[in-house]
């Protein structure tokens, strides 16, 4: 088959750009054809509110002439326009509710026009994949094509490696952005017990607030945006990966952790609900602190809790393994090609 991947972005440790990445390496390796527009070989403007909008029209315009694929698969609403004008059936894939998470971040004001748009975007493929439970049954109420298919991770093509720092390490790794949770991160962090040190990894908007806030706490460590040679065992060698989301889909980083045999504690949300759905997490209710920093004290020292949740986050995650998750898509191409 030849396939068109349009996505905002490619790079980076976000979950949008590490999916796209490890969609391209599985249809690569198993014989197809794919060609890629992203904000790398595009021209957008590097500006927080400016970058998707600017996005939008290069892609469009990009898309204008270019020739027949097979598939066109558009990841997130803001890559639907530049899908709509290629020939082939057309995917799009929505990570989490699109206009639920517009309003979040920029109001109301914001979601009037993400609302209309998404409407649109949604009329203009030939099917609709969402990631997770929360995103199928909210699309599938204006929309009856819509498939239920999760982020994945190339388990075996994780980094090894070990990277313990401190003795009681925990882990944050994520966008520095309010829906990633970093303002419960960043209180529940400066509460923490001298002896447990929080390793902050990511970048994002965020940055100056993360950086400004823990300039006077000697065990809270900002390493900016790492590799994922470096991540990996950094996650490996934490007892417990946080991630108090307040929007999620099925998140990349909570699925490397479990794969890392690094215990979860995330929130009662969106896919993570799905996710942790049979004790091999910790959720706790969004924006609360006191409860996060409940749940780290309670089970750094406990080593047969953090065992056990270990132990059934691993075999869970096999679930989600690009070997089960590139089928489904594949499966996806296949059925809309013979219809």
């Amino acid at each position: 088959m030849n396939i068109l991947l349009i996505s905002p972005t490619l790079k980076g440790i976000g979950g949008i750009a590490q999916h796209v990445r490890d969609l391209i390496k599985f249809l690569k390796e198993n014989g197809h054809q794919v060609d890629v527009i992203s904000s790398e070989n595009i021209l957008t403007i590097p500006i927080k509110k400016l970058k998707n909008p600017s996005f939008l029209l290069s892609s469009f315009f990009k898309t204008k002439f270019m020739k027949k694929y097979d598939i066109v698969h558009a990841q997130h609403p803001i890559a639907a326009l530049a899908m709509k004008n290629v020939t082939g059936k057309k995917i799009l894939t929505i990570h989490g509710v699109y206009s639920q998470q517009i309003e979040m971040l920029h109001g109301k004001l914001g979601s009037i026009f993400s609302n209309k748009y998404e409407k649109n975007a949604l009329t203009w493929a030939d099917a609709i994949t969402a990631g997770s439970i929360e995103a199928l049954n909210h699309y599938k109420k204006s929309n009856s094509n819509v498939f239920f298919i999760p982020n994945g991770i190339d388990i075996k093509s994780l980094p090894s490696g070990i990277d313990t720092r401190y003795t009681k390490q925990i882990i944050f790794v994520g966008r520095l952005s309010k829906e990633k949770g970093i303002y419960t991160v960043i209180e529940t962090a400066k509460n923490l017990p001298k002896d447990i040190d929080l390793i902050i990894i990511g970048d994002g908007p965020e940055k100056s607030f993360v950086m400004e806030s823990i300039k006077n706490y000697k065990n809270i460590h900002y390493l900016g945006y790492q590799s994922k040679e470096k991540t990996i065992p950094l996650i490996r060698g934490s007892q417990l990966l946080i991630q108090p989301s307040i929007a999620e889909g099925i998140s990349a980083t909570l699925l490397e952790a479990m794969a890392c045999n690094t215990p979860v504690i995330t929130t009662n949300i969106g896919g993570n609900i799905e996710l942790f759905n049979n004790d091999c997490g910790i959720l706790i209710e969004p924006e609360n602190s006191n409860e996060l920093l409940n749940q780290i004290i309670c089970l750094i020292d406990d080593e047969e809790k953090l065992a056990k949740i270990s132990k059934l986050a691993l075999s869970q995650v096999q679930n989600y393994d690009w070997s089960h998750i590139g089928k489904k898509y594949l499966d996806l191409y296949k059925k809309l090609l013979n219809s």
